[in-house]
This record gives C-alpha cells, structure tokens and sequence, in this order.
C-alpha cells in the first residue's frame, strides 16, 4: 500500500469568540496516499480554503494533528513550517499568479533557484515540466502571451519544480471554460501518477471530481466520503 503523505487528525478550527465563534473544522480527519487524488467538493462557506490553508501549513489548527510525510507539524516553530511546504507542498489556486515580467520558463524555475538549484539545473527541470504538460513552445513566453489554460498549465509546472509529495489544490479550473478545464486536470492527473505525489482538490466541477480516486465533502466540521 502507498505511503500516507498528508494525515489530519481530530483538527479542529473556529473562528471568533463566545457566541459570536464559528466552528468550520470539527474532529476533522483525512489521509491522502502518495498517488493518490483526493477531489474536494463542498459548499461555499463550509470551510475548503480553510482545510487547504491548514494543510498546507499556511494556518494553525486550535487542536489536532496535521502530519507532513510521517512528520506531525502541530508543535513546529513558524520557521520550520516554512521550511516543510518549501520542500515538501506545491499550491495550485484559482488565479495562477505568475510573475508577469517572466517569461514561463523563469516562473518555474525561480522557486528552485530560491531552494539553492543552479539556474542550468532550474531551467532544464523547467523545460521537462513545461513539455511534459505540452506547453514547451510557449517557454519564452510572458504570461499575458498565454491563454488561461496555458497560465494554468504553467502555475502546476510551478507547484510541481521542487519535486513536492503533496499538491494542494483551489479550484484550479475555476477560471477556465470546460475544454480548457477539461485539458488542465488532464495535465494535472498525469503530473500526480508519473510523480506519486499526493493531491488534494478543491472543485465544485463534479465532472472533473468524479474523475479523482476519491472524492470527500465537509459536513458539519467533519470531512466524510462523498458520492456526486
């Protein structure tokens, strides 16, 4: 059986105080594989962006255990969270964020010469990621010379550059028409098989969630198995 790489456990989140706190994570508890897609797939309000944030180390949970590769961050300082979604997390969002003045290659390779790569290694890591999600002919070119689809393509090739075992993921198509959409979770589904990484999506497309390994909801706090 694969490895868990990203393992939650009784995580609880509020926000606010007295009668005015708002309970989004309750007891919440989840594993995903390496290999693995988990797809997310909730209400609006019902505390995605809440359970990416606290997986990804971005947020502090009130209680509970949030496990990075068999290592529980719940007591590490500020500066060793860093450091872990640094090595270990790629982020996918909704609006790709790309740095306009780089081209598509340099926006992939920056975060590894940020990690201490030398620019040669970078750029060929970069051109491997760019090809391999069938964009290398646009490697020069700056975001504003690319569709969505292609900018998209290029923020996973960003979030893939430093070899991470875990992909979190907001509504990476949530800009995109169904095509496109269709063409970027392609790209993204082959990224996590050939590199075993694992992922965990946050979508309110229900086709594209039906096409993850899995798919869980949030109710009442709790993260449970879903059926779309």
């Amino acid at each position: 059986m694969s490895e868990v790489y990203l393992r939650l456990r009784d995580v609880h989140r509020h926000y606010g105080e007295g009668e005015a706190v708002i309970k989004v994570l309750e007891s919440a508890s989840l594993d995903v594989r390496s290999g693995e897609m988990v797809a997310l797939v909730a209400p609006s309000g019902a505390g995605k962006s809440t359970l990416l944030h606290i997986s990804g180390l971005l947020e502090r949970a009130q209680s509970g255990e949030v496990e990075i590769c068999g290592n529980d961050s719940s007591q590490l300082s500020d500066r060793a969270r860093t450091q872990i979604r640094r090595e270990r997390i790629g982020y996918i969002y909704q609006f790709h964020h790309l740095l306009p003045e780089f081209s598509a290659l340099e926006n992939v390779s920056i975060p590894q010469m940020i990690a201490g790569v030398s620019t040669t290694d970078a750029n060929k890591r970069s051109r491997d990621l760019l090809a391999s999600l069938g964009i290398a002919e646009r490697a020069t070119h700056r975001p504003a010379e690319l569709s969505g689809g292609e900018q998209q393509r290029v923020a996973i090739a960003r979030a893939a550059a430093n070899k991470p075992q875990i992909i979190l993921a907001d509504e990476p198509t949530g800009n995109l028409d169904p095509e496109t959409s269709d063409r970027v979770f392609e790209a993204l589904s082959l990224m996590i098989n050939e590199q075993g990484v694992a992922a965990l999506i946050a979508t309110h497309n229900h086709d594209l969630a039906r096409r993850a390994h899995r798919i869980v909801t949030i109710q009442h706090g709790r993260i449970i198995q879903a059926e779309l």
